[in-house]
């Protein structure tokens, strides 16, 4: 998962882009780039890590321009290389083109075999520079043009945001996987307000702007100094937003496809103490992500709520580290104990979700050393069974340990008493699947709770082993 923003149309472009992404940081902390534009040139800066240490004033000094994209990464497709830090900025014999990318593309290893049997050389072994060599090699006159030829030919999910000199173009693919929004500020003395682009509208609030609205799937947002002009010329297909964004990925107080995070967690903690209730003396998040859901189980359930938990918020998020020795690392310095609160207790812990199995199991451990007499573990999502191979971190079976397991061997191995996960059923209701859309009918992507996968891919697992729904 990554955080993508732009903004056009704003004398201090770098400088909101940089603040865009500090509010996008928890959607990826391995690099940071922001590239800009004075309607003649672009500039360019990327590096490894936190926003805030790539972008010290004097590099942000340098990115000149009304204009400007910007990226926040963890790798899905790609290692974590400088290599594949984005934004991607290349010049054609047509003008320059920068653009970054939230997602994954499910054919590109087809469509950069097709390339290179073409003569295309590559930089890096991200799927997003497929999409560099794709508009090059369209042979489309105007740059939106080329883009959509390229889009066309490309299958899974991409949210994009694009910069040439003169323009900033959005894009999000037809079954708008990803989220993505339009906002924005107004600029004393220009008549029109900047336009922004993001892939949470909380980036909004930290910059002064006002969401308008989410880009559509298969929509094509065209921003330059006429105005603004959108086409749809990616098609369109029932919605298959990532559901994950509502248990894990999104910040709790942004909004989603009309629905707030924060009241979505609230509701799977609710159903979830309704589907597993147990008798305890006390309630507790996996902080911070699991706060929410806490919340609700708490609510509904009338057990009291306590931070039993307290996490260190100089560790960053585990779940989105790429190697598996750093999240263990990371578990022994994100969180410790509060006695005062769990010793002698009968402990109900809340968390999102269990993808490998050995946060929680630690977590318990810690709970029980504290003095716990029971520990029972509560999940507000369905066991996480498949891989997604739409741009979450989870690319093989063998790694998530519901796909291997039973219920109760999972709750032997984390050592809990009892364990329970909401159901898919549960969960759907809860973001209330089917519910009519201001254009569409909201659906979305469960793929990795369920199995069934809405867009195929040439990738990794047998095609006889996957569910493909309405492909």
């Amino acid at each position: 998962m990554c955080g993508i923003f732009g903004i056009f149309g704003h004398p201090e472009a770098s400088n909101l882009t940089y603040l865009g992404l500090h509010a996008l940081q928890h959607r990826g902390q391995e690099s940071a780039g922001i590239v800009s534009t004075d309607g003649s040139q672009l500039y360019i800066h990327r590096g490894m890590g936190h926003v805030h240490d790539v972008f010290p004033q004097r590099e942000l000094a340098k990115l000149a321009g009304h204009a400007a994209i910007g990226h926040v990464r963890y790798s899905t497709a790609g290692g974590s290389h400088i290599r594949n830090a984005q934004p991607f900025a290349v010049d054609y014999a047509r003008g320059s083109v920068a653009l970054a990318h939230n997602g994954n593309l499910t054919n590109a290893r087809e469509l950069r075999e097709r390339l290179e049997a073409r003569g295309s050389i590559f930089q890096s072994n991200s799927d997003t520079e497929v999409i560099v060599h794709m508009i090059a090699a369209s042979t489309q006159r105007n740059v939106d043009d080329r883009i959509a030829d390229a889009l066309s030919q490309a299958r899974g999910a991409y949210s994009l945001v694009f910069l040439t000199e003169q323009q900033l173009i959005a894009a999000r693919d037809p079954f708008g996987f990803r989220p993505l929004c339009l906002g924005e500020i107004d600029v004393a003395g220009q008549a029109q307000p900047a336009v922004l682009v993001a892939s949470e509208g909380t980036s909004f609030d930290l910059v002064g702007a006002r969401f308008v609205r989410e880009v559509r799937p298969g929509e094509l947002v065209v921003v330059d100094a006429k105005g603004l002009r959108s086409s749809s010329p990616l098609g369109c297909t029932p919605r298959k937003l990532c559901v994950f964004e509502y248990v894990y990925f999104a910040r709790p107080d942004s909004v989603v496809d009309g629905l707030s995070v924060y009241e979505v967690r609230k509701g799977f903690g609710r159903r979830l103490a309704e589907e597993h209730p147990v008798n305890a003396d006390v309630v507790i998040p996996v902080p911070d992500s699991g706060v929410p859901a806490a919340l609700g189980y708490a609510e509904r359930s009338g057990i009291p709520f306590e931070m039993g938990l307290i996490r260190s918020h100089y560790v960053g998020r585990t779940f989105i580290e790429p190697q598996q020795s750093i999240r263990h690392f990371g578990v022994r310095l994100k969180f410790n104990t509060v006695a005062a609160i769990l010793r002698g207790k009968r402990v109900v812990v809340v968390d999102d979700s269990i993808v490998r199995g050995t946060t929680v199991r630690k977590i318990v451990t810690m709970i029980k050393n504290t003095g716990a007499s029971e520990v029972h573990v509560r999940i507000s999502s369905p066991p996480t069974t498949w891989p997604c191979y739409y741009g979450i971190d989870t690319p093989t079976r063998r790694e998530l340990i519901a796909s291997s397991h039973t219920v109760d061997e999972i709750r032997r191995y984390i050592g809990a008493d009892t364990i329970g996960y909401l159901s898919a059923d549960g969960m759907l209701g809860e973001v209330h699947e089917g519910e009519v859309h201001e254009d569409d009918v909201r659906g979305f992507c469960h793929a990795c709770f369920t199995g069934e996968y809405p867009v195929a891919f040439d990738e990794a697992v047998p095609p006889r082993l996957l569910r493909l729904v309405g492909v």
